[in-house]
C-alpha cells in the first residue's frame, strides 16, 4: 500500500475514534444519564482524557494523515507530498501522547472504581485498596455497595472500558503513522501521476499556441 493511501486510511480511522472518546467523557460527567449527580463526578472523570487525550489530540493527526492522502504542495509522483506528510508526523507524536494520557487515565479509572454514596451522604470510592482485595470488576455482588447514582458502577465500567479500548487503538494508529509518514518523507508518495488529477504536461501547454499558429498560416495560404 502506497504512504499516501495508508495515511488516508489511518486518518479515516482515528477521526471517529476521537468522537467516540469525545462523546464517551461527554457522557460520564452525567451518571445515568442525569443532571442529578454532576457534583459527585469521579476525579479522572474531570482530567477529561476523553475530551482532550483521545478527542482533541486525535483529532489533528487524524485530519492531518487524511491531507497527506491527497496531492501534496512539493510536487506528485514518487518525490511528492513530503511537506504534509512531515506535518503529519509531527500532528501523530502529540497524537501518541494525547492517547497515552487517555490510556492511563481510564485504565486507572477501572482501577480505582466509581466515586458512589454508600450510605447516608457517604461518598467515597468502595472499591479502592479493599482489605479483602476482591477484583469488583469480577465480582457483580459488590456492586450493590453503591447506592448513588443508579447503575454507576455499569456505567463507570463500560464508558471508561470504551475509552480504554479506543485510546490503545489510537496509540497503535498513531505509531503506525508516525513509521508511514518517515517512509513518505524520505521516500515519497509511489502513487503516480495520472491524467485523471486533470494534469498535463507543461510541454502540451506550451506547444498548443505553436500548432494554431501553424494552422492559422496554413488557413490563410490556402484562402490566398
Amino acid at each position: 500500500m502506497c504512504t499516501g493511501r495508508c495515511a488516508r486510511f489511518i486518518g479515516l480511522l482515528l477521526i471517529p475514534l476521537a468522537f467516540i472518546c469525545i462523546s464517551a467523557n461527554i457522557l460520564l460527567i452525567f451518571p445515568n444519564a442525569e443532571r442529578e449527580w454532576t457534583n459527585h463526578i469521579t476525579l479522572q472523570v474531570w482530567l477529561m482524557a476523553g475530551i482532550v487525550g483521545g478527542g482533541l489530540f486525535i483529532l489533528c493527526p487524524g485530519c492531518a494523515a487524511v491531507r497527506a492522502g491527497g496531492k501534496g504542495c512539493c510536487g506528485a509522483g514518487c518525490c511528492g507530498n513530503r511537506c504534509r506528510m512531515l506535518r503529519s508526523v509531527i500532528s501523530s507524536i502529540f497524537g501518541i501522547l494525547g492517547s497515552g494520557y487517555c490510556l492511563i487515565v481510564s485504565a486507572t479509572a477501572l482501577a480505582h472504581g466509581p466515586l458512589c454514596n454508600v450510605g447516608t451522604e457517604d461518598w467515597q470510592y468502595p472499591f479502592l485498596d479493599r482489605a479483602d482485595g476482591v477484583n469488583y470488576l469480577a465480582n457483580q455482588t459488590l456492586w450493590t455497595i453503591c447506592n448513588q447514582p443508579p447503575n454507576i458502577v455499569m456505567w463507570h465500567i463500560v464508558l471508561f472500558s470504551i475509552l480504554l479500548g479506543s485510546s490503545v487503538l489510537e496509540l497503535a494508529l498513531c505509531t503506525l503513522q508516525v513509521i508511514n509518514g518517515c517512509l513518505g518523507v524520505c521516500c515519497g508518495d509511489c502513487r503516480k501521476d495520472g491524467r485523471k488529477d486533470g494534469n498535463q504536461s507543461p510541454l502540451a501547454h506550451n506547444t498548443l499556441p505553436e500548432e494554431v499558429e501553424r494552422l492559422r498560416i496554413i488557413v490563410d495560404k490556402t484562402v490566398v
